[in-house]
C-alpha cells in the first residue's frame, strides 16, 4: 500500500478566546486546510477545536504541519493576553479505508496519529511517527530540538515563516508584510529557520527511506 500522512492536531489556548473571535478562527483554518487537499473532505476540523488532515505526500504534510503551527501562533491576541499556538501529531503509514471524509476513514497512518497525539506532552508541538521504531526513536532526538525552537517563536517570526513555506522569497514577504528585506532575514534567522528547514528534509528523507 502506499504510504501516506494524516495530521491530528488541537488549538493550545482556543477556550480563552471570545465566541465571536473562535468562530472566526475556525472558518479561516477550515477554508485554509480545504485548500490544501484535492478532495474537500481530506480535511476536517471537529469537537471545536481539533482538525485531521490527510495528505497523499509526506513532505507536504511536513511542511504544512510547520504551518499549521506558524498560522496559530499568528493569531495570538497579545492585548487579551492570548497565546494561541497547536498540538500536531504526524502518522505516516498505509491508509486501508477511506470513508466519506477523513473522519471516517482508517489505516496505519491514522492509528500513528491519534494514538501518538493522546501521548503528548505539553512541551511538545510536533510528533512525527512511523511504524518502525529505530526511526522513531531517531526522529523524536531531532524534533526535540525543534520544539525548543518552535516554543520560543513569536508572532512575527511565525508570520515570515508561514510566508516562505508558500514560496515567497524575501523580498515579496518584506513587500506584503511592509517590512525591509534584512527584517525578513532576521526574523528567519533568529527563529533558527535554517537549522528546522534542514532538520524537517531530513526527517522527510529518513521517513521515505525503505
Amino acid at each position: 500500500m502506499k504510504t501516506q500522512a494524516v495530521i491530528t492536531g488541537d488549538i493550545i489556548n482556543f477556550t480563552r478566546l471570545t465566541a465571536t473571535k473562535r468562530q472566526q478562527l475556525i472558518m479561516a483554518t477550515e477554508a485554509l486546510l480545504k485548500t490544501w487537499t484535492a478532495e474537500k473532505e481530506n480535511a476536517e476540523i471537529f469537537r471545536g477545536d481539533s482538525y485531521q488532515i490527510l495528505f497523499n505526500d509526506v513532505s507536504e504534510a511536513l511542511i504544512k504541519s510547520i504551518q499549521l503551527i506558524c498560522w496559530f501562533k499568528q493569531h495570538s491576541e497579545k492585548k487579551n493576553n492570548v497565546d494561541l499556538g497547536t498540538r500536531i501529531s504526524v502518522g505516516i503509514g498505509a491508509i486501508s479505508y477511506q470513508g466519506k471524509n477523513v473522519l471516517n476513514s482508517d489505516g496505519e497512518a491514522f492509528h500513528l496519529s491519534g494514538r501518538n497525539f493522546d501521548k503528548m506532552k505539553d512541551e511538545e508541538y510536533l510528533s512525527i511517527h512511523t511504524a518502525e521504531e529505530e526511526k522513531n526513536a531517531g526522529i523524536k532526538i531531532i524534533l526535540s530540538f525543534i520544539n525548543k525552537y518552535i516554543e520560543k517563536w513569536t508572532t512575527a517570526q511565525a508570520e515570515v515563516i508561514f510566508m516562505h513555506l508558500e514560496g515567497k522569497n524575501q523580498q515579496e514577504t518584506a513587500k506584503t508584510l511592509s517590512l525591509s528585506q534584512p527584517s525578513v532575514n532576521s526574523r528567519l534567522k533568529s527563529a533558527g529557520w535554517k537549522e528546522i528547514e534542514s532538520a524537517i528534509k531530513y526527517i522527510t528523507y529518513l521517513v521515505q527511506e525503505k
